[in-house]
């Protein structure tokens, strides 16, 4: 089993329209609600990818209930109410504009403990770890750090998919995974990489202080892995367009859906499949859903390239 921690979850709101323009009042042509953040998406889309996975985090009962009809969950009920999101998805060209909410604050001061406590007691049922999404105000950032180290010591792999202060602490845990988007990486590293080998000499230092990995999200420009044992990039031969909500979630499901596999794939391999399942998101109008069959197809077209890697950093053959 995989598990999967959202520790501020949402209700996702999709609004169609034809074509949106600020400042005007529009027709909707239909809505859309479901629960949602990231580790929720992680969760939906780990089981299209026929892997069984739980969801954990915090929520309040009505939020608990409603995910409980659609997959395994096993919530710490520590929130007054569940945010929103919602994205107004145009039909027109399939533009997104999207709007978050920032979340309840958590009022237990015992939350914390419980959930670090719940994962710890779900170490020997799973083979895999994601922690992903904001927190809730209430809640420290050291908490997704805690987690995962508790996790690596049980040799669980375990990717953090977090932001802030969070993702700060979260790099100094050695060996876990991190998957930061542009804005992360450079709050994270204090750089502005702008290229793949820019990527790649940002990311060397926190593979120094024992990160696994870090792959880097870059919308349409691809992915960047980079690890001890090498770094490459990877894109599509053509970038498509849509609601690029959940892309991101969807690239995590399919690595630790890689990582927990016999024998687990090279890095390559995961991460074009990484780029491949992101994509087969961008073309569904709600997050946490792929399509499976353009996944499938578009996954030979990821060109993948290796990165060089300082002299003293190559990996010894």
């Amino acid at each position: 089993m995989i598990l999967t921690v959202t520790m501020n979850p949402a209700y996702d709101m999709t609004y169609r329209v034809e074509h949106f323009e600020r400042g005007q009042a529009h027709r909707v042509s239909s809505v859309e609600q479901r629960i949602g953040g990231k580790g929720i998406n992680v969760t939906r889309v780990l089981n299209q990818l026929g892997k069984y996975a739980r969801a954990t985090g915090f929520s309040d009962h009505a939020f608990a209930a409603a995910a409980e009809l659609e997959m395994p969950v096993d919530f710490v009920h520590a929130l007054p109410w569940v945010r929103r999101t919602v994205v107004i998805s145009e039909s027109e060209d399939g533009t997104a504009t999207a709007l978050w909410e920032p979340g309840a604050r958590v009022s237990n001061p015992h939350a914390a403990e419980q959930l670090a406590v719940r994962v710890v007691g779900l170490l020997p049922e799973i083979n895999g770890l994601v922690i992903s999404g904001s927190l809730p105000g209430g809640i420290s950032p050291t908490l997704p750090a805690e987690i995962a180290r508790s996790a690596i010591a049980a040799d669980v792999p375990t990717i953090c998919d977090v932001d802030g202060e969070a993702l700060r602490l979260a790099a100094q845990v050695p060996g876990v995974i991190l998957m930061p988007n542009g804005d992360e990486l450079r709050h994270l590293t204090g750089t502005k990489p702008t290229t793949p080998d820019e990527v790649v000499t940002a990311a060397l230092p926190l593979l120094d202080n024992g990160v696994r990995a870090v792959i880097a999200t870059r919308g349409a420009e691809g992915m960047v892995a980079v690890t001890a044992d090498g770094a490459w990039s990877a894109v599509l031969p053509e970038p498509l367009a849509g609601n690029p909500t959940g892309a991101g979630d969807s690239a995590t499901a399919a690595v630790i859906a890689a990582l927990t596999a016999k024998p687990v794939p090279d890095w390559p391999t995961i991460l074009a499949d990484a780029v491949a399942t992101s994509a087969a998101a961008v073309v569904i109008p709600v997050a946490g859903e792929i399509d499976r069959c353009l996944r499938t197809r578009i996954a030979p077209t990821v060109r993948v390239s290796k990165l060089d890697l300082p002299a003293h950093r190559e990996p010894v053959s």
